[in-house]
């Protein structure tokens, strides 16, 4: 597994579960990640997760924060802000619609954006993962945008091929797919094998 860091962005679309999971994941594997949560994705993990800080996010993440290093979004002067600083690549999950606006036309108004500026630009793996029904066509746009830049979108959207019994499985469907775009070797959920059992 690589030891280049992740950039792991949390922002304010519903889906914080998908977030906590991913993190969960990560961390218990030791895979070494920069993590930056904007303020309205705090919001986001109280008011979906009863997350009311990042300590209660380091324990439901089991604890063991060795290899995350947490950055604050309002600094833009931050590692991740610098293309100089190697990466493995980028995800926000959850992404909103602001911010994936926001990377669309490189505003890079806080620390997620600049590093999601900076991630493009380098040529690095950007994974955008929103959460939003419907969309609108300035969302779709945006989309395009990001995606002719060089981002992939990973909609929140899982599948139910594999006959999913809980939210649980549901939530390591979409996280099982941003990992393989990470290129992280980490299996969590079932493969689709042909007919379904």
């Amino acid at each position: 597994m690589s030891t280049l860091p992740i950039v792991f962005a949390l922002t304010g679309a519903s889906g914080a579960p998908y977030g906590v999971r991913l993190l969960e994941v990560l961390a218990r594997n030791h895979v070494p990640v920069w993590l930056i949560t904007s303020d309205h994705g705090m919001r986001l993990l109280r008011e979906e997760c009863a997350l009311d800080s990042l300590e209660s996010l380091r324990q439901a993440t089991g604890g063991d924060w060795s290899s995350v290093v947490v950055y604050p979004d309002e600094d833009r002067g931050a590692l991740p802000a610098s293309g100089s600083q190697r990466t493995l690549g980028m995800v926000i999950c959850p992404c909103s619609m602001g911010t994936l606006a926001a990377i669309a036309v490189g505003a890079s108004r806080s620390l997620v954006e600049r590093a999601a500026d900076v991630t493009l630009k380098e040529r690095r793996k950007l994974v955008l993962v929103p959460r939003e029904a419907p969309l609108s066509l300035v969302h779709l746009k945006n989309m395009v945008a990001v995606t002719e830049a060089g981002a992939v979108i990973v909609p929140a959207a899982p599948g139910f091929y594999h006959r999913p019994t809980d939210v649980a499985q549901l939530v390591d469907f979409i996280v099982q797919r941003i990992l393989d775009q990470l290129g992280v070797s980490l299996e969590i959920a079932r493969r689709w094998g042909g007919k379904p059992t």
